[in-house]
């Protein structure tokens, strides 16, 4: 059971209540025609789940991690894809956040804000030879005079087709390797900005994951966010930012199907006694909402400390931000893929069909093991940091 503020409280309650009104409803439809729904991220807007990263006088929550978990999760219930959009959106601003100055974020949060239009921002890190090892990135821009010329791929981009911004990380001393990656915001109607082709996946459809081309992109000198060379620890504060909130959407993944199983078990009648007598079923019922707890409570305990504001990555380091945040998102993610599987179990022949909502949730819950980090070198950077303090 969380402890929520009276903010957080109401923060949840309305996204509780518009995904069981608005998003509930689309869940399916999404993704079986595997349209952006713009209808929602309209919604997305209009409640402020946009704007959860930004400063207060922008109409923003100032950066809190807790709320943009709470929103995940309460959406992740009812659709992951739904839920992707924000949080991809949210990961995008954190670049910003981070590293623009007051004047780079007056542009970019003004016209992010915009009464009359609906912006979305993309996180450009991942290449097509550059995933997990996101230090092999061939991005390169290069300066000539007051401007760079950014010239390369990205790939697997989330709400890439439909973001007016991108945070996007380049080389800009390839010598250097990580130490000569800088990052950019970039907006979508610049000269040289292409939408490359859209993946066909398993899951999350109805979000867009997309490659973004960029063919010798013009970018002033007031694009670069933070000091040439500063992207990749730009990068890694981001990805501990955000790790967190994929853990909230694996949960709501994952008590979105325990949910529904556990009203399935109660309903369903087999052997002549409902599925919920049986001490099979109830020893399932039992290890998947312990699960269930357990990661919802590393994933708010992360959160709590990412509120604190510290964003650089030694201090994050210092006080084990990094780890804790690598833990939520790695257990969360085995625990959503373990629940939806059963959950699909549970249902028998049911809930292998497309009828039932937890084939849907099976197949999302697996991309939360393989963004953001795969489950793998979550591991890697767990182990690290316990090697790291035993050393010292």
């Amino acid at each position: 059971m969380l402890n929520l503020s009276d903010k957080h409280g109401m923060i949840q309650k309305i996204a509780e209540k518009l995904a069981k009104d608005k998003v509930a409803p689309r869940a399916k439809e999404i993704d079986s025609t595997g349209a952006f729904p713009w209808d929602l991220v309209d919604l997305y807007k209009k409640h402020g789940f946009l704007y959860l990263m930004l400063p207060e006088k922008f109409g923003g929550l100032d950066g809190d991690i807790t709320s943009l978990c709470l929103v995940i999760e309460e959406l992740a219930k009812v659709s992951g894809a739904a839920s992707l959009i924000p949080l991809a959106h949210n990961v995008g601003v954190m670049p910003i956040m981070v590293a623009a100055n007051d004047e780079q974020k007056e542009h970019i949060y003004s016209k992010m804000c915009q009464a009359d239009k609906t912006c979305v921002v993309a996180f450009a890190l991942t290449e097509p030879d550059a995933g997990s090892d996101a230090s092999h990135m061939r991005t390169t821009a290069v300066k000539e005079g007051d401007h760079y010329y950014l010239n390369g791929k990205k790939s697997m981009i989330t709400n890439g087709a439909n973001a007016q911004f991108y945070s996007v990380f380049a080389s800009t001393n390839p010598s250097k390797r990580t130490q000569g990656i800088s990052a950019f915001f970039v907006e979508r109607d610049y000269p040289g900005v292409i939408i490359g082709k859209s993946e066909d996946k398993m899951g999350m459809i109805g979000s867009d994951i997309t490659e973004i081309i960029f063919d010798n992109v013009r970018l002033e000198k007031e694009n670069l966010l933070g000091k040439e060379g500063q992207g990749w620890d730009i990068a890694m504060s981001t990805l501990n930012l955000s790790r967190p909130a994929v853990g909230a959407q694996a949960v709501g993944i994952a008590q979105g199907a325990l949910d529904f199983a556990v009203e399935y078990a109660w309903k369903r009648v087999q052997f002549g006694q409902k599925l919920a007598d049986f001490e099979g079923v109830q020893f399932m019922v039992a290890d998947m909402a312990t699960g269930v707890e357990a990661a919802r409570a590393l994933v708010y305990d992360a959160a709590h400390l990412l509120d604190m504001k510290v964003y650089e990555r030694d201090k994050m380091s210092a006080i084990g931000v990094d780890k804790m945040s690598a833990m939520a998102k790695v257990y969360s993610a085995d625990v959503a893929m373990k629940v939806t599987t059963d959950a699909v179990q549970l249902l028998g022949g049911y809930g292998y069909t497309k009828e039932y909502p937890v084939e849907r949730m099976m197949r999302d819950a697996k991309a939360t093991q393989i963004y953001e980090g795969t489950n793998q070198v979550q591991r890697v950077v767990i182990a690290r940091d316990i090697f790291r303090n035993r050393m010292g």
